[in-house]
């Protein structure tokens, strides 16, 4: 496995400022009732001076940057990944790399794209399997760029994204993989079928709508759960429908292998074209 590129910084986490204001707002609160006696609680407000210098000479800023940074893993010996996301609040968008994207060493990528800046991506080897993790709670409160991230097409990957007010995008076409899980509280997802999938792939709103895109040739079986609340939108010149919540893409090529998807959500609208 090669190294990593790119210039993203490691971070301290999300939970400096706000301990900062939580014990600041505790004690004042409690001068405010008399309950500390003598002791004057404003006479700490220095301190969040000192604490702001800290955090200028340590990190460069008083908060962390919200601009994305690049980055880039070279593929290595690597012969099939897991890419888990947890974005929360961010808009995510994962598709394929370019066939012929290298890194700037001349390596051929196994991932690449962009973070929140400072976001610090775990990433642990065994044998030939990758499992590359992104997870929010590790990246800075006030870092909002997307994440937009490219795969290697030549392998199988098993992705898991889940947020819960951030948008997910998965442009899946071009792509082989082992299964798909994705996952949303208030938003959508978007996602376009891949040309083969050796499981099964779950896509699931509570509050939200989910797009179901499959492109031409594209053997594609998609069960929708059937809710009181959540409504299906087929358009009849691409699928077939046999029977409830079943949809089967028109005219595949011969040789496609069957991708099934399996749609589900509470409140919204499952959108297939």
């Amino acid at each position: 496995m090669g190294a990593r590129t790119g210039t993203t910084q490691s971070a301290s986490g999300p939970w400096l400022w706000p301990l900062v204001l939580v014990i600041a707002g505790f004690l004042l609160l409690l001068d405010n009732f008399l309950l500390l006696g003598d002791f004057n609680a404003a006479a700490l407000l220095p301190l969040l001076l000192v604490i702001a210098g800290a955090q200028i000479l340590l990190r460069g800023d008083l908060v962390p940057s919200a601009e994305a940074r690049r980055f880039g893993i070279t593929r290595g010996s690597v012969e099939s990944a897991t890419l888990e996301i947890s974005s929360g609040e961010i808009d995510m968008d994962v598709r394929a790399l370019q066939e012929d994207w290298t890194l700037q060493n001349g390596q051929p990528a196994l991932i690449a794209g962009q973070f929140a800046a400072d976001t610090r991506p775990q990433l642990r080897m065994k044998d030939n399997y990758a499992h590359l993790r992104l997870d929010r709670a590790a990246t800075p409160w006030l870092s909002m760029a997307d994440w937009k991230i490219g795969v290697a097409r030549d392998l199988p990957w098993q992705i898991i994204a889940s947020a819960y007010l951030g948008q997910i995008s998965l442009d899946l076409s071009g792509l082989i993989v082992h299964d798909v899980i994705a996952a949303t509280g208030l938003s959508e997802i978007r996602f376009v079928c891949p040309r083969e999938a050796l499981g099964t792939i779950a896509l699931r709103s509570s509050v939200g709508n989910i797009h179901v895109l499959t492109p031409p040739g594209c053997h594609a079986r998609i069960e929708v759960r059937p809710a009181r609340l959540f409504t299906v939108h087929a358009d009849p010149r691409r699928y077939e429908n046999p029977e409830l919540g079943l949809f089967i893409a028109r005219d595949p090529n011969e040789d496609a292998p069957i991708v099934t998807i399996q749609v589900s959500g509470t409140f919204g609208d499952a959108y297939l074209a």
